[in-house]
């Protein structure tokens, strides 16, 4: 399972080797200046709109990898059944992050309050 995790000037993303393999996708860090806005969003599966490319998805499921919208990347790690949370990003190779996570409330508190 995607881990976020928030340092007082980076936000990273860690994955598993399983999601590594099946999204075409890699670990990555951003500074925490890049971050934009963040929300918990408690059905990422269905909410996740856009082309998969690259990624794997399995309907209503599990979705791993990039998705893009016109005009936008999204980097995606989410199943059904668990919250996720929404970081928009700017000036980054992604525009948006939607991570997969138990404790999204608490990770979205920690990444608001400490900018």
């Amino acid at each position: 399972m995607a881990s976020l995790q928030p340092t007082p000037t980076t936000l990273r993303v860690t994955f598993t080797l399983a999601e590594k393999l099946a999204g075409l996708i890699r670990d990555a860090e951003f500074p925490r200046a890049a971050v934009a806005g963040v929300e918990v969003l408690p059905d990422p599966v269905s909410e996740l709109r856009g082309l998969r490319a690259p990624g794997l998805a399995i309907p209503g499921v599990r979705k791993i990898g990039t998705w893009r919208r016109p005009g936008q990347r999204t980097l995606v790690s989410v199943r059904s059944g668990q919250p996720a949370l929404r970081v928009r990003l700017t000036g980054q190779r992604y525009d948006t992050l939607v991570i997969g996570s138990d404790d999204a409330a608490a990770l979205a508190a920690a990444l608001t309050g400490a900018r």
